[in-house]
């Protein structure tokens, strides 16, 4: 009898050694597993967690954002009646009101006409006093357009993704610290690192829009139209000295005259001597029938 309970009491240890060594294997490859699948959680999480972040910034966006973000640009074309001076004071303009000039450039197109065109970026808040003064510097306004770009909604939507991307960073990041795969971490790191790079992308939009409505783009033309009036020498106003100079003409043509008639007459003499003694004989013959007759 006593050997039959020392044989139940033997199985039931091995029963339960076994059935405790089953319990830590598989609890170990659980454990493994969900170590193992790490990667594809991240994945996963990563997915879940920008859809949650971007509802519930659609949701905190529903009310309109207190200022407007617009991009303003204009192009004012305009006479002035001096071209440097105009474009010394546009400048000093631009200083006052804390802008800078991106492109400044003079063209003379003829002795009457030059071209003066500045391309400028003013502070919003100036925008429509700067345009006031460029007219008043004109003296003729020959063409304004000024166009606004509302991109508020674009704005927030490039702020609400960044923030779900951001979200999604520290979940990878916080992946990061609890894989122990080698496998697992690069897949991780390449999901960080496309996410970092979407980051920098969108946040360069962001400040790109942000530096276009902090401040605006105006293109100014300016024409000037000069009047040549043509030199007059005093000379031409000198009533004596045009006296003198019409009296050397007037003998200087006779002289050139007198000339030709004498070197005409010393050139042909013996032509004209010819000539006399037959108008002689003529003469003479004609008078003599007369006096015969």
């Amino acid at each position: 009898m006593k050997k039959v309970w020392l044989s139940l009491v033997t199985v039931s240890l091995f029963a339960l050694l076994a059935a405790c060594s089953g319990d830590e294997e598989s609890a170990k490859m659980s454990s493994a597993d969900r170590v193992s699948d790490s990667a594809e959680f991240a994945t996963e999480e990563q997915k879940s967690v920008e859809a949650e972040v971007e509802q519930e910034s659609a949701t905190e966006d529903i009310e309109a954002p207190n200022t407007r973000m617009i991009i303003h640009q204009a192009k004012i074309s305009t006479n002035v009646k001096d071209l440097e001076k105009a474009q010394h004071n546009m400048e000093q303009k631009v200083k006052k009101y804390e802008g800078y000039i991106v492109e400044s450039n003079v063209y003379l197109e003829s002795e009457e006409t030059s071209t003066g065109k500045m391309v400028v970026r003013i502070p919003e808040k100036h925008f429509e006093t700067f345009l006031s003064e460029a007219e008043v510097e004109a003296s003729k306004v020959l063409e304004k357009n000024v166009t606004g770009q509302d991109v508020t909604e674009q704005y927030v939507d490039l702020s609400s993704r960044v923030k779900s991307k951001r979200a999604v960073e520290e979940r990878l990041l916080a992946f990061m610290k609890d894989a122990e795969k080698t496998d697992d971490l690069l897949k991780i790191s390449n999901d960080l690192a496309k996410i970092q790079e979407e980051i920098e992308v969108l946040v360069g939009k962001i400040n790109y829009l942000e530096n276009q409505t902090s401040f605006s783009t105006i293109e100014l033309t300016m024409y000037e139209n000069r009047v040549i009036i043509p030199e007059i020498e005093n000379k031409d106003l000198n009533t004596w000295e045009k006296t003198k100079k019409q009296f050397i003409t007037s003998t200087n043509s006779l002289l050139s005259i007198g000339s030709g008639i004498i070197v005409f007459i010393i050139g042909n003499i013996p032509v004209l001597a010819l000539l006399a003694i037959i108008a002689v004989v003529v003469v003479w013959v004609i008078k003599r029938r007369k006096v015969k007759e």
